[in-house]
């Protein structure tokens, strides 16, 4: 089907004429040309809203890429950084790095005088090391009804 030619156009009018009459045919020209204008500002502003929220979409998409590049690059820069010869596993590489440059840092001694609430007695296989007297002993709780 194609375009509405000039044929198809008088006979509409003519069918239009018999059913509606001379008085009728002006109003119902005007509400049928209210609702062509109501429907094409409806589409308008429909096709307005669409490409607003489009632009919305796009700036949180750029703005999703930017943080995932961000975090890209981190993790690439991190994985660099372990994969320098210097490294060494169960350790940081800021850490590595610190305790090559500073040994007596490594391993220092607790202070004279200091107390561990945990018996220096070694324990057994499979045993837990007993708590000194002084330290608070765990409370209980219990559920009263």
């Amino acid at each position: 089907m194609g375009p509405v030619g000039m044929q198809e156009l008088v006979v509409i009018f003519l069918v239009a004429l018999v059913l509606f009459g001379p008085k009728k045919l002006p109003e119902l020209g005007k509400t049928i040309g209210k609702a062509i204008t109501e429907f094409r500002r409806a589409q308008s502003e429909l096709k307005a809203t669409f490409e607003g929220h489009m632009r919305e979409l796009e700036k949180e998409h750029e703005s999703i890429k930017e943080i995932t590049s961000g975090y890209t690059n981190e993790i690439y820069n991190h994985y660099t950084e372990y994969g320098s010869p210097s490294y060494e596993p169960g350790t940081s590489a800021d850490s590595y790095s610190s305790t090559a440059a500073n040994p007596s840092t490594v391993s220092e001694p607790a202070p004279q005088g200091a107390e561990s609430p945990v018996s220096h007695e070694a324990p057994g296989n499979g045993t837990v090391p007993r708590i000194s007297a002084s330290a608070p002993a765990p409370e209980s709780h219990s559920v009263n009804s």
